[in-house]
């Protein structure tokens, strides 16, 4: 079974005394959605992992609180998911030096909901006077009539900090993984995203195979990957597809979107730059061979401390065509018993869109610049995104597509990768070596 970190989540009775005088609290109407240990008093959710609670009398679902210090006046910014359809009044209970206030919440859904019932929402609540550093936060819908606090559940509040010492360069966001067995390509992304420079990958993830789960072990061991428990789709009816003509349902692809803005504010003060992308995607510079080298060329055409976007590129894996000569492949037969896709057998691309056609993309950003992301792009940001030439950078998307109708002979060969191929294999090879997924014979 897969590992659940939910195993950090602590339940505390400190501060009981002092929230058990104040009588001005309406009925406590947060419910833990995630079962958790829960003493006298007050209980609350450690983080930094994130957790779905259900604000009591009402649809919506928290997901994580930071301190937003970038708005005129500071506040705090829950993280949510909302039906978009309910009329709904909420309130912040705010826990300040063991004190407790409160302050009516704002609150703003997201647009980019797909067109599903339930979309990303920000639920902001107003620092009141006296209460400038909240480390706690409930949110409580208003009207309610007893006043008993014994039940607030409280999500601690992140990001207290703003520190310009950031302890990572680049952090892959990868969301969401479901039923997840692709092995070989998940080792040879998280190689290839080394190379690149990337030094933390963080994972939200609802479920995966055992050998699937013993890449991310393996890699949580070594201090790249941050695995997240996704646990969602117990309690929507989560769609696997974009749009609820392809496959109806409560919320978009897994919840794809609130994942991203909780990635986005966790990471917020500590990478200098985030990218939000898939596992089968990877941002290959043409010129350079990696993102610490690629990001000075971006900052001197496009600006710094900005948004990049990169434009996908899809090389379907139905097709394996081998390269034009005299380029040859390395010798791969090690990795044919091995789960999963080989992005070394896929060198050819489908021809790219002319715009005014949308080709999907993704991007690198300064998160301190973004206040809210979405699937391909942000929704709200200081600055605005810059198309980064595909001459210089572009996206290799190494998946299934299906049924296409492009065909063999109009696929575009692209070698990019085979510049990576004799340090991705030794890579790779270690890593399957260590960890038993690639049997001893299969060095030979």
């Amino acid at each position: 079974m897969c590992q659940n970190v939910l195993s950090s989540l602590l339940c505390r009775a400190d501060g009981m005394l002092q929230l058990r005088v104040l009588s001005y609290i309406l009925q406590p109407s947060v419910q833990p959605a995630v079962p958790h240990n829960k003493t006298s008093g007050d209980a609350v959710v450690k983080g930094p992992p994130a957790h779905l609670l259900r604000v009591s009398g009402s649809k919506t679902l928290l997901v994580s609180a930071f301190l937003e210090h970038r708005t005129a006046q500071k506040k705090v910014l829950v993280i949510s998911i909302m039906f978009r359809e309910e009329k709904l009044a909420l309130q912040c209970n705010l826990r300040c030096q063991e004190k407790l206030y409160v302050s009516k919440a704002v609150i703003e859904i997201h647009w980019d909901h797909f067109g599903f019932p339930y979309g990303t929402a920000d639920i902001f609540c107003p620092l009141p006077s006296g209460c400038e550093t909240p480390t706690h936060v409930a949110i409580t819908s208003t009207g309610t009539n007893n006043t008993d606090k014994s039940d607030l559940v409280f999500l601690e509040v992140e990001n207290q900090r703003t520190l310009n010492i950031f302890p990572y360069n680049f952090t892959s966001c990868f969301s969401t993984m479901y039923n997840y067995t692709n092995i070989l390509q998940l080792v040879q992304s998280l190689e290839m995203l080394q190379f690149l420079g990337v030094n933390r990958v963080v994972v939200y993830k609802t479920n995966c195979s055992a050998d699937a789960q013993r890449v991310l072990d393996y890699y949580s061991g070594k201090g790249l990957v941050e695995v997240i428990p996704w646990s969602l789709s117990k309690y929507l009816n989560v769609s696997r597809k974009a749009l609820p003509t392809e496959d109806p349902g409560d919320i978009h692809y897994f919840g794809q979107i609130p994942a991203l803005n909780d990635c986005l504010y966790r990471y917020m003060y500590r990478s200098r730059y985030l990218a939000l992308h898939d596992p089968d995607e990877l941002i290959l510079p043409l010129s350079v061979y990696s993102w610490l080298e690629l990001l000075p060329l971006l900052e001197k055409d496009y600006g710094a401390d900005s948004c990049y976007q990169f434009e996908n590129n899809y090389f379907p894996s139905e097709f394996t065509l081998p390269p034009p000569a005299p380029v040859t492949l390395p010798p791969l037969e090690q990795w044919q018993n091995v789960t999963g896709v080989n992005i070394l057998t896929h060198l050819y691309s489908e021809p790219v869109k002319p715009k005014p056609a949308f080709n999907n993309f993704k991007i690198i950003t300064n998160p301190r610049s973004v206040f809210a992301v979405t699937v391909h792009g942000v929704l709200k940001s200081q600055k605005v995104c810059a198309w980064v030439d595909r001459k210089m950078a572009r996206i290799y998307h190494v998946r299934p597509r299906g049924q296409i109708d492009v065909k063999p002979q109009q696929l575009i060969y692209d070698g990019r990768l085979l510049s990576y191929s004799s340090r991705l294999t030794s890579a790779v090879n270690a890593v399957l070596r260590e960890t038993g997924l690639l049997p001893e014979d299969g060095m030979n």
